[in-house]
């Protein structure tokens, strides 16, 4: 079959999909968005969000035809955000596997809460994993993002 979506502004079509196929696989394989990544394929990690109509979700959850005629923003499609800057500033990035899933998160915070505090930015997380920080360097990169 053939998908037809917005991505990060741009319609974008990619054809000979299967019916399981995911809309992560859609992104990173057929339209060369490597951003989201593909690590549990069980939507537990938070690698792969993406925003869907404006929600986040994990795109390895979403069966790519269920996208069809929907806008998908992407970690690409956040470009150079004030997520981003403060992870790189507060030291929040290490391997970056989780990386765009968290910044998707972040992002979304910001949005519905301009200024969280502690117990929000944790809840808001709580769907992303990483095993390389520690969170602290997260926490504080959300804080940064806040305050910017």
């Amino acid at each position: 079959m053939r998908v037809r979506l917005e991505v990060n502004g741009r319609v974008a079509e990619a054809d000979d999909v299967w019916p399981g196929e995911s809309l992560l696989y859609v992104l990173r394989e057929r339209l060369g968005l490597p951003g989201s990544k593909n690590a549990c394929e069980q939507g537990e990690c938070g690698s792969c969000t993406v925003y869907l109509d404006g929600r986040p979700v994990c795109s390895c959850l979403v069966p790519a035809g269920q996208a069809e005629g929907r806008d998908v923003v992407t970690i690409e499609g956040l470009g150079d955000g004030r997520a981003g800057r403060a992870f790189l500033a507060a030291g929040a990035v290490q391997c970056g596997f989780c990386t765009p899933g968290l910044i998707v998160a972040v992002d979304d915070l910001l949005r519905r809460i301009p200024e969280p505090d502690d117990e929000q930015i944790r809840e808001a997380l709580a769907g992303n994993l990483c095993r390389c920080t520690g969170y602290q360097k997260i926490m504080e990169a959300v804080r940064m993002a806040a305050e910017s």
